[in-house]
């Protein structure tokens, strides 16, 4: 589905689905607010679990370098969090309004931006974590290895999958 070209997919869903427009909205929203639902509680949790960090004692002996990052990594959490919690709520603002198409473009953005962020705070929280326990080279490494996997897995996989004609 390309969300911000639908009528590209709209004569394959008319014709394979015998789905009108309204219908491919509510599914495509429906297929949203699952994804939303499986990313949701883990983004939550990390973003809480970041926040309680500052208050443990050991955290007095990060240095500046690693401050920064976990800073960074609390802002990629909490902005991810936002992003992906703000369509249920767009939805309950919108609701009755006739604006399901508008409401599907701008979550499938949300969405995308917060798993970008996401993906970047997994990372942080890496680095931060390996940093602390191991020393700063296996910070690094281990920094390194979550953004190639992250890289690899959300980003690189789905977009070979895109160019690959097995429909």
């Amino acid at each position: 589905m390309d969300v911000d070209h639908p009528e590209r997919d709209q004569a394959w869903d008319e014709a394979a689905r015998s789905e009108t427009e309204t219908e491919r909205l509510d599914r495509n929203w429906a297929s949203l607010l699952q994804e939303l639902r499986v990313v949701q509680t883990g983004v939550q949790l990390l973003t809480g679990f970041l926040l309680t960090l500052p208050f443990q004692q050991r955290f007095d002996g990060l240095g500046p370098a690693m401050r920064a990052v976990y800073l960074a990594t609390v802002a990629c959490s909490i902005s991810s969090t936002v992003l992906l919690v703000a369509p249920v709520g767009m939805h309950r603002l919108l609701f009755r309004r006739h604006r399901l198409k508008a409401l599907v473009s701008t979550a499938h953005r949300f969405a995308y931006t917060g798993l970008l962020l996401l993906g970047l705070a997994l990372v942080g929280v890496t680095v931060v974590i390996f940093d602390s326990v191991a020393g700063h080279t296996a910070g690094l490494i281990a920094g390194v290895c979550a953004l190639v996997a992250l890289a690899g897995l959300w980003v690189a996989l789905p977009l070979w999958m895109r160019t690959t004609d097995d429909h």
